[in-house]
């Protein structure tokens, strides 16, 4: 089978064999332990708690609702009581206002939770079960799936692009999905194509999980309209752009959505969790979770319920079995260095990285040699150094006139760095600042009107 790519990118080792061949194992949140629910766990507008301190609630039932239209509501994954509504700290290292409830243990299901036959259903009841199951894309970015699944006319879709990349080192949640619930991506597809009965679904497996690319594709023997290509490793062969380049040979442009190319992109999981909550009628309440790096004592994979705490995850995984240095939220190439593990897992949550001081050793950052080695590969065609520059003194006109926006944050520029700058870090910094200022303006400008 042809290996697909894209140009450019950088090649880090992968780390995965510390977990890839160890099944999901199910971790429960321990009887009378807090589960932090953060009311924002997706692009959008945040959630709305609808339930108040003192509140019984199950297993799926709803706790947050939607504001907006690109917007996700949010549910317990546990049944227990509502012993607080406050601020709390996220992955990111945000603080948002969280429901929290303390697990009775009992694990009652909502009495709204029932299977349906989506066979039977329509496009618009389709839709709508993804939109009320709280389905968010879960391989970091967090957008609404509903709204991903619902392009404008003009934008006809005829690829399905499902991204089982998994190109961040260390992460092997999306491989052990990919082996152990094959059936459950088959029929998530098929229902996502019932929305698009003119396009054709194509998973995407980087050539360095062979036995994933084989299983899957005998599950797609017979299969109308699903197949599954084979992909250089290489990082960011994940990302949603360079994936519809690899596969489809078509660029998004700047600013575009993949929509605006006939595509749609989303991870296994999220595939899976529109099937479980179109078909088993179950909203988003668990997260595959990959604990890994030199520090832990059980490194693994782990069905976990949304709303845990690292700190909880860890205890009940055997904690660490030397001092971390570091710890990731994610892969070590795009997730957020934490401070503390008293954070939420949230929708997008993936993976902790715990790091020895071996493994976290970075070398001081000196002065640029104007290498070029990180214009050489990026995946975006930007010219790092100069970014980063831009931002060192304060250009930010400058630093939008270079495309600075159009950055994935990818981290390979930092990581191919010979001079070990800080790169991707400034540029990340100088986004947000960005964003919010543009935010500023639109609210400035509605208050005008």
């Amino acid at each position: 089978m042809q290996t697909l790519s894209f140009k450019r990118g950088v090649h880090p080792p992968d780390g995965k064999a510390l977990t890839k061949d160890l099944p999901i194992k199910v971790i429960l949140p321990k009887e009378n332990s807090e589960l932090w629910f953060p009311m924002s766990q997706h692009i959008g507008a945040p959630c709305e708690p609808i339930v108040a301190v003192g509140d019984e609630v199950k297993v799926g039932q709803k706790i947050g609702e939607a504001k907006g239209f690109v917007s996700s509501p949010i549910f317990s994954s546990v049944s227990g009581t509502v012993t607080a509504i406050r601020p709390v700290l996220t992955p990111g290292g945000t603080k948002s206002m969280a429901v929290i409830i303390k697990n009775d243990g009992k694990m009652e299901k909502f009495e709204g939770i029932k299977p349906r036959d989506y066979t039977k259903m329509t496009k618009d009841e389709i839709l709508s079960a993804i939109r009320e199951g709280g389905i968010v894309g879960l391989g970091g970015a967090g957008f609404p799936t509903h709204v991903k699944l619902a392009p404008p006319p003009e934008n006809k879709i005829d690829h399905i692009l499902v991204n089982g990349a998994e190109c961040e080192p260390y992460l092997t949640c999306d491989y052990r999905l990919m082996m152990e619930q094959g059936e459950k991506i088959m029929e998530g597809l098929k229902i996502v194509l019932t929305l698009f009965p003119e396009a054709k679904a194509v998973i995407g497996i980087e050539d360095n999980k062979p036995e994933a690319i084989s299983h899957l594709q005998s599950l797609c023997q017979g299969v109308d309209r699903i197949e599954v290509a084979a992909l250089k490793a290489k990082f960011p062969q994940g990302s949603e752009k360079h994936l519809i380049k690899a596969i489809t040979g078509r660029e998004v442009p700047s600013g575009g959505l993949p929509a605006a190319v006939g595509c749609i992109v989303d991870n296994v999981d999220t595939i899976i969790s529109i099937y479980q909550a179109v078909a088993e009628g179950m909203p988003l309440v668990r997260r595959i979770f990959t604990v890994t790096g030199g520090a832990p004592a059980n490194p693994g994979n782990y069905e976990i319920r949304i709303g845990m705490t690292m700190k909880d995850l860890m205890e009940q995984t055997g904690g660490f079995k030397t001092e971390p240095k570091k710890l990731i939220a994610g892969g070590p190439m795009m997730g957020p260095a934490l401070y503390s593990l008293d954070v939420a897992t949230v929708k997008t949550s993936s993976a902790l990285l715990a790091l020895t001081e071996q493994e976290a050793d970075l070398p001081e950052e000196s002065n640029c040699i104007r290498c070029g080695r990180c214009v050489d590969h990026c995946p975006m065609g930007l010219q790092p150094y100069l970014l980063n520059r831009l931002v060192l003194q304060k250009d930010f006109d400058g630093f939008v006139a270079e495309h600075g926006m159009d950055c994935i944050e990818c981290g390979s520029c930092s990581y191919i760095c010979p001079a070990k700058r800080q790169l991707a870090q400034s540029i990340r910094a100088q986004k947000k600042l960005e964003g919010a200022r543009r935010a500023a303006q639109k609210a400035a400008a509605q208050a005008k009107q």
